[in-house]
């Protein structure tokens, strides 16, 4: 029975902090492993993407809008086989809003390979979009001669400066927000339409971080927070990382503030998910030098025109 304020296809409203629990118990039961399908995602890049949801029969049903390209929707989310609500979306998408490339994005390998083969319908890798899985363990020991740059950054750091590791309470929000803020006038964030973006994400996830499902982490060097990390259970043996600020000043950072999250939260899980690169060169050859464990690969789904 849905929960009363539930938008009923095809009725659609924005994703808002009230919507958590449905979403996380749907998420949950479909065991998800790419980085969308957690609420949090969704929740924190809604002003973004313009995320809208509507339930229809046993499926969340998600449309965004990605820039110039238009209405595009994410994989329906619920029991399988979903080839039924698939084709259903991509036409609704076609006749009743006018999209001449009705297409769902992002969609997981489960979703892709139910629906391939479907006639009118093709399937394609999103190489940009899959998100990098490593083992846990790797990130924690970093052992061997493929992480030797790691190390050496690592030490490097802890040559110079003294700090401490602890989780991320709502004290430290403030000064967490005050890193972002310099991170973006460093890197300018006004004059690119995703880094804006991803301050406004950011944002959200501090200004409610007590009210989501998230377990953070900071490194402070003088009782001052030089680098954050928020994260949260995607599955019962992966976390996926959502966000990862340091201060640019500070040369090593980035491979101590990842080291330790992985070894102080939750060690019994087997993953971490590190999202994606979006295809941005630097980005790729930072996670590629990390050494995934595989990829959780994602598709576009498209219907062919009339």
């Amino acid at each position: 029975m849905p929960m009363p304020g539930t938008p009923l296809f095809p009725t659609f409203k924005p994703i808002e902090l009230e919507d958590r629990d449905v979403f996380r118990n749907l998420f949950r039961a479909y065991r998800a492993v790419t980085s969308e399908l957690t609420f949090t995602n969704l929740f924190i890049w809604s002003p973004h993407y313009n995320f809208q949801w509507s339930l229809y029969k046993d499926w969340i049903i998600l449309l965004c809008r990605e820039g110039e390209d238009g209405l595009c929707a994410l994989g329906p989310v619920g029991p399988s086989p979903r080839v039924e609500v698939t084709r259903m979306l991509l036409e609704w998408m076609r006749d009743e809003k006018g999209e001449g490339r009705p297409r769902i994005e992002r969609a997981d390998e489960r979703l892709a390979g139910e629906v391939v083969g479907m006639e009118g319908i093709s399937v394609e890798p999103t190489r940009d979009h899959f998100d990098y899985v490593y083992l846990r363990d790797d990130l924690v020991r970093l052992a061997g001669s493929r992480y030797r740059s790691k190390r050496n950054h690592i030490n490097q750091f802890l040559r110079a400066y003294s700090f401490r590791y602890v989780p991320l309470g709502s004290e430290h929000i403030e000064d967490c927000l005050e890193l972002q803020e310099k991170w973006c006038r460093l890197r300018r964030c006004e004059d690119d339409l995703n880094l804006l973006g991803e301050w406004e994400a950011v944002r959200e996830i501090l200004m409610c971080y007590e009210s989501l499902d998230v377990q953070g982490g900071v490194v402070t060097i003088e009782n001052k927070v030089k680098a954050f990390t928020v994260g949260e259970m995607l599955n019962d043996e992966t976390t996926v990382v959502h966000i990862e600020k340091v201060d640019p000043d500070i040369p090593g950072l980035y491979p101590v503030i990842n080291q330790q999250f992985c070894e102080n939260n939750r060690q019994n899980l087997r993953y971490i998910n590190r999202e994606q690169d979006l295809g941005v060169p630097g980005l790729r050859e930072a996670k590629l030098s990390y050494h995934p464990d595989h990829f959780a690969k994602k598709y576009r789904i498209v219907l062919a025109g009339k």
